[in-house]
């Protein structure tokens, strides 16, 4: 779906819910695997999901187009419900391989949401590693590095979707990998 049509699309969810319902479908599968990303837990990654579905349903009335894809809203309220989580639980550490049915969300029926089991992932040790290390670094680092990374966001909309300018960006991404790569060797 490309800027123009997501532009569509939101000023009628603005008015109309089924039209959410289509955004909704359009864009859960990215937002619950970047949050299983962050948490490396199904169930955290379906509540959180569900409170960021809502929240934009509850605010899709102030949403205001801007240029960026709708998504960047999305990633914005995630972040925040990840770190109120986070905030509200502690931070806790999950390894991977605890993790039943890690992998890409598909939806396969109405309605309903299925771990699309990738198990190349849960084998390759580098990818435990990295995950255990990624998951030992402050909240700001985690983020920026998931979304360049995983999500493989611009800077420019990692910026619009952290609500930092550009260069905040770059600093965090650089500190964050150099911070990384220290607890890698």
């Amino acid at each position: 779906m490309d800027l123009e049509q997501q532009r569509i699309l939101v000023q009628r969810a603005q008015r109309d819910i089924n039209a959410f319902g289509e955004l909704y479908d359009e864009f859960y599968p990215r937002i619950v695997n970047y949050v299983l990303r962050r948490t490396a837990s199904v169930d955290i990654a379906q509540e959180v999901t569900s409170v960021v579905f809502f929240k934009a349903l509850e605010n899709i009335g102030r949403f205001e187009w801007r240029g960026f894809p709708f998504s960047a809203w999305l990633y914005r309220i995630a972040s925040n419900e990840i770190a109120n989580y986070y905030r509200g639980n502690g931070h806790k550490e999950y390894r991977f391989d605890e993790v039943v049915g890690y992998g890409a969300f598909t939806i396969r029926s109405r309605g309903s949401e299925v771990v699309d089991l990738e198990a190349d992932l849960l084998k390759r040790e580098e990818f435990l590693t990295l995950h255990k290390q990624l998951s030992q670094l402050p909240l700001k680092y985690q983020e920026v590095i998931t979304l360049r990374f995983f999500e493989e966001k611009q800077i420019n909309e990692i910026g619009e979707i952290l609500g930092k300018p550009e260069g905040t960006v770059k600093s965090l991404l650089h500190r964050g990998l150099e911070k990384l790569r220290g607890r890698m060797t």
